[in-house]
């Protein structure tokens, strides 16, 4: 097998939340030329690593973590995918390294914002060593780029929508509390919390049921990354059940962050969207306007 990169340096290990992003990250990382070991999160693996050596840890088992990253030389580590759960205290095992600091590590997984607790559990890894890397280092084809990417562009009163749900969402990850956003009419009718992107769509729907939200403007949903968040994990994502429940949400479409966002099921999203009459676009913070104006 060729090597390829920095794989002499040591082996890849893909910490595997739930979702669709860890099988797209293990499937690039062998076309480059990885043979990737897998540690898939005990009660939140969706899906079977056959196929991959692999192991199931708990999430909150450091010590079980360290013994796989030693027995398989493990060097480079990317986290994905979701986790739903956090640990209880109990469930959190240190190991001898990391035990002067468990008062700290015990809070942080229980209590802290998700960005928080990343930036933690990327210093227990690289204390050692090792180094932790973006999953769009080795899928580098999931980021979202500027622009429309289906059918469907937004129009006056969509972009209106857009720039109003992106100063939300960015205030909203300075909070290190969620990533999205959705606006309506310029208004603000919903911010991502721990239920994650698709409860936050459900809800919109409900209030629209009830008439909460006005049934005559559609309304934009935008993701970003936390100004302040590590691009290593937990980028923002959207797929096919995104546009899902943002049509059944009335949404007229969706906006993520360019660059700094992933796209999954690109294909069948993008037809997913056209065929609902929904845009799915990428913006820009570092041009005028998002670069929508």
């Amino acid at each position: 097998m060729s090597v390829s990169g920095d794989t002499a340096k040591g082996r890849l290990a893909i910490i595997a939340g739930n979702g669709l992003l860890p099988a797209y990250v293990a499937q690039a990382a062998r076309a480059a030329g990885d043979e990737p070991f897998v540690i898939s999160l005990k009660g939140e693996v969706d899906r079977s690593w056959q196929g991959y050596d692999h192991a199931v840890i708990g999430v909150g088992d450091v010590s079980a973590l360290e013994g796989i990253f030693s027995k398989h030389d493990i060097r480079r580590v990317v986290m994905s995918g979701g986790v739903r759960r956090r640990p209880e205290w109990r469930e959190i095992r240190p190991t001898w390294k990391s035990i002067v600091k468990i008062p700290s590590v015990v809070r942080t997984l229980i209590s802290g914002g998700d960005d928080t607790v990343l930036q933690m559990v990327i210093k227990l890894i690289e204390n050692n060593g090792r180094r932790v890397i973006g999953a769009q280092e080795i899928a580098p084809d999931l980021l979202a780029s500027v622009g429309s990417l289906g059918a469907v562009a937004p129009g006056k009163d969509d972009i209106s929508d857009m720039l109003k749900a992106a100063e939300a969402a960015n205030a909203l990850g300075l909070l290190d509390v969620g990533q999205g956003a959705v606006s309506v009419g310029g208004r603000v009718v919903a911010l991502e919390g721990p239920e994650g992107t698709d409860g936050m769509l459900e809800r919109v729907a409900s209030l629209r049921n009830a008439g909460r939200i006005s049934a005559r403007r559609k309304g934009v949903l935008v993701k970003l990354c936390k100004p302040q968040q590590d691009l290593r994990a937990d980028l923002p994502s959207i797929g096919v059940s995104t546009i899902v429940n943002a049509q059944k949400a009335g949404l007229a479409g969706v906006a993520v962050e360019a660059g700094r966002a992933l796209i999954l099921e690109r294909d069948e999203m993008i037809a997913a969207a056209d065929q609902a009459g929904l845009f799915v676009c990428g913006i820009d913070r570092g041009l005028p306007g998002w670069g929508l104006t």
